[in-house]
């Protein structure tokens, strides 16, 4: 026995599979699925930056992460009251990946806010989240 659900081998990488511009109505979109996981990404461009970065004359990249409720094997209730623990990690982790790939001077006065949302959960949501929003970014512009 291997010890992975779904007869994976340990050297052996999940299928990745992008789908792009599957929301008309954001600037970039795609579905990402890694083996069975599931997340759409969507990029939407404002033309205006938060209060404390107009000074600098650069853009910003922030990024929002939920798992639909029935995303993982029993139902999760959505939050609410604003990103808890995890959620809030996943978030920062995302944001600060992008910005660490991003040329904020080209961006202008512009801010693009990515959103994950989690459709189905079986692993690798964050690394899936990560490179789902490049993609919905790149296509953005």
């Amino acid at each position: 026995m291997n010890g992975r659900t779904g007869g994976r081998r340990l050297d052996q990488i999940r299928s990745v599979i992008i789908e792009t511009d599957v929301a008309p109505y954001a600037e970039g979109s795609c579905i990402i699925s890694t083996g069975a996981t599931r997340v759409l990404c969507t990029a939407s461009v404002s033309t205006n930056v938060p209060p404390w970065r107009e000074a600098s004359g650069a853009g910003w990249v922030t990024a929002e992460y939920a798992m639909l409720p029935r995303a993982t094997h029993t139902r999760t209730r959505r939050e609410r009251s604003g990103a808890k623990g995890r959620t809030q990690e996943i978030q920062r982790l995302i944001g600060r990946s992008l910005r660490s790939v991003t040329d904020m001077k080209i961006l202008g006065l512009h801010t693009v806010t990515v959103d994950c949302d989690v459709l189905h959960a079986d692993g690798g949501t964050r690394t899936a989240s990560i490179t789902g929003a490049c993609v919905a970014v790149s296509l953005a512009f």
